[in-house]
């Protein structure tokens, strides 16, 4: 117990929103971010997350979250009941919390805060570049192919919940 206690306590912590919505059609859908800058511009399939991001311990994890997805889309999540889901660990041991909120957003609107990296690599040139380059409304389907394959039990969890 104290090891996965220690190994738990070692973990980074991120928390996140997973939107979901129901097209014309009756389909659900699920709301997945790009992430931005030179190393994902060319990734796809796998490449995509739920709206996320770090949190400090002792900080209320969906509270995190809801920022987060602001700072990610540059949109406020309706007022609604957030889902809990189970939290996953990924192959790089940050445990991702998640809760599902039903949203309609336009991601043609979707503006995302920036980062500062060296690029090119060594060549002493800092730019800047957008955290999320991109969002979309995505199939059950479509979504577990796009999304980092440690989130996709967050699309699963929510299937069986709804």
């Amino acid at each position: 117990m104290q090891a996965i206690l220690k190994q738990i306590h070692l973990s980074k912590f991120s928390a996140g929103i997973l939107a979901y919505n129901v097209s014309a059609k009756g389909e659900l859908t699920f709301l997945l971010v790009h992430p931005g800058g030179p190393f994902w511009k060319n990734k796809n399939a796998g490449a995509w997350s739920i709206p996320k991001g770090e949190y400090a311990e002792g900080e209320d994890a969906l509270l995190a979250a809801k920022r987060e997805f602001a700072e990610e889309t540059g949109n406020e999540l309706p007022n609604g009941v957030c889902i809990p889901l189970q939290p996953v660990k990924i192959k790089s041991g940050k445990v991702i919390a998640a809760w599902a909120i039903e949203a309609a957003l336009d991601v043609a609107f979707i503006k995302s805060n920036e980062f500062e990296m060296e690029w090119p690599p060594r060549s002493g040139k800092m730019q800047r570049f957008p955290e999320v380059d991109r969002a979309g409304w995505f199939s059950a389907d479509e979504a577990r192919i796009k999304i980092n394959g440690g989130q996709v039990a967050f699309i699963d969890q929510l299937l069986a919940i709804l």
